[in-house]
């Protein structure tokens, strides 16, 4: 019972450094437009995009736009834009599509920091992580008690 009782320390760890990924603090994004700044349509983006955004920020967004055809004269076109969110809608962590004259939009969310770039990794893989590595210590611990 002892080597259970010695784990509790290990499991509160664990347990803090989870609720540190889960935004207590104001979230950080990839903030830019292609319109722009063409680098914002990169598979890397520069750490000079990444910017700390403000309280009521809750989630990064990404915006890919398609102007499918000419509208008032100008040519079909791509943008990406990248910001700060705050969304709380039910789409919160995912993507979904808009369309409208003349264009598609694709909008994702996400509440990691600068998630809002190519390939992220938001802080819920780290809580799922930390979380595997504290149940398989738990587990082993007793099998062997």
């Amino acid at each position: 019972m002892s080597r259970i009782t010695g784990l509790w320390p290990l499991l509160a760890v664990l347990l803090a450094c989870c609720t540190l990924f889960d935004g207590s603090t104001a979230i950080q994004c990839y903030e830019c437009n292609s319109h722009t700044d063409s680098r914002c349509l990169d598979d890397v983006l520069p750490n000079s995009m990444k910017t700390q955004c403000h309280d009521q920020h809750t989630l990064c967004r990404k915006i890919d736009q398609m102007i499918e055809f000419k509208v008032n004269g100008l040519p079909e076109d791509r943008r990406i834009v990248r910001s700060c969110g705050w969304d709380e809608s039910k789409y919160k962590g995912e993507c979904y599509d808009r369309s409208g004259f003349g264009g598609i939009q694709r909008v994702c969310s996400c509440t990691g920091d600068n998630c809002n770039g190519n390939g992220h990794h938001s802080s819920s893989l780290v809580n799922v992580l930390l979380s595997s590595v504290a149940l398989f210590i738990l587990t082993r611990e007793i099998s062997a008690f």
